[in-house]
């Protein structure tokens, strides 16, 4: 059961490797500079964070492992639309797809953790769908620029993101226990509206999903630019920024592996916090250094606390409204990309107007402000 659901997770973070490693060539592919060939991602968020919100209601109406299978069915059909996008309108409208999937997939596999196993696992359980996104980029990011460099871009979709979620929706069919046998509690098609109304009247929920949106736009410094900034201020190739992204995936995995076996011990809250500020902190840090070795270095440390952030957020938000789950995680993943949709959108229009510099410290104020909201207004109702 596990691993399916850490396949699954691995699955849906391919597409977001190569929009952040291969970045430059797809915009030079249609004409467009870096800054503008970003607003893919911005425009892939903003949809998954319509459709999270209409996940708010799905999830109580249909079964969690078949929303989870429809999601990995968007992935099959992005990566078509992208390998074959003639233009960049279809270019846009395939990749906003992803959109769809990371609403359906990221807040299902969470949910059914939560559903699956007790609490004193769910936190290690949860380090290890985290890692299964991070190891897409340790596994995948050298792959990537392999097959870039045979055939472009585009085949990086046809003959990688494909097939991948492919086998990831046969493991999920093979993998979880069927619909009929799923611990998921059925409730009346008006009970969606009793769940949004318990969480948004949930002073430190509300607060945790606003904590989520933040820091998640404050990671978009590293995860969507941090690549294209180390190609263009110090000259790395391609092939060198597939490492960089192998490195970094590889803190990442170890964070969020660290932060699910001491969330027992310290607390989400704790761990959150910390994850926030020090994420911040080493995004202004890494974008302001003339050295490459050192700004190398802070990007790496400032991906090992973004996979503690995550792991100690999802577990924290997991547990602030314990009956409406599903919903809660949902509405955790339209935080999220709300966040991811504001950080791409406010880093582009930066990187348009000034330089990664400011980029950097835009962002990286903006996940110090995450850090104080989780400190002064969250709760961690396994602490209480």
């Amino acid at each position: 059961m596990l691993l399916s659901l850490v396949i699954s997770a691995f699955s849906t973070m391919v597409p977001t490797i190569i929009t952040g490693l291969l970045l430059i060539d797809i915009g030079l592919t249609f004409g467009y500079s870096v800054g503008f060939t970003g607003q893919i991602r911005t425009l892939s968020s903003i949809v998954a964070v319509v459709f999270a919100l209409f996940m708010g209601v799905l999830c109580v109406l249909f079964k969690h492992k078949s929303l989870l299978l429809t999601g990995l069915l968007f992935i099959s059909i992005s990566a078509l639309g992208c390998g074959l996008a003639s233009n960049f309108t279809m270019m846009l409208i395939s990749y906003s797809l992803t959109g769809l999937t990371i609403a359906i997939v990221v807040p299902m596999t969470i949910t059914l953790v939560g559903e699956n196993f007790p609490l004193e696992k769910r936190a290690n359980a949860i380090g290890w769908v985290v890692a299964g996104m991070s190891l897409s980029y340790l596994i995948g990011a050298p792959i990537i620029g392999f097959i870039a460099g045979l055939g472009g871009w585009r085949m990086t979709f046809l003959i990688f993101v494909l097939p991948i979620s492919i086998l990831s929706f046969l493991l999920v069919v093979i993998g979880l226990p069927s619909p009929s046998n799923s611990r998921q509690p059925m409730m009346s098609k008006g009970s969606y509206l009793e769940g949004f109304k318990e969480i948004f009247s949930n002073k430190s929920a509300t607060a945790c999903l606003f904590g989520i949106a933040l820091s998640a736009a404050a990671w978009q410094a590293i995860l969507l630019y941090s690549t294209s900034f180390f190609r263009q201020q110090f000259r790395v190739s391609t092939g060198f920024a597939t490492v960089i992204l192998a490195v970094a995936a590889l803190c990442y995995t170890s964070g969020s592996l660290i932060g699910g076996r001491f969330v027992k011990r310290l607390g989400g809250k704790t761990l959150t916090v910390l994850g926030c500020f020090l994420l911040g902190t080493f995004i202004i840090s890494y974008t302001n250094l003339p050295n490459l070795g050192l700004s190398l270095a802070l990007t790496c440390l400032g991906t090992f606390f973004a996979g503690i952030r995550y792991t100690a957020a999802s577990s924290l938000t997991l547990e602030q409204v314990p009956r409406f789950r599903g919903t809660m995680m949902s509405i955790y993943s339209a935080a999220d990309n709300m966040g991811t949709a504001f950080g791409a959108g406010l880093g582009g229009l930066v990187l348009l107007l000034y330089n990664y510099e400011l980029v950097g410290i835009s962002l990286g104020a903006i996940g110090i402000a995450a850090a104080i909201i989780f400190y002064i207004l969250v709760t961690d109702p396994t602490r209480a």
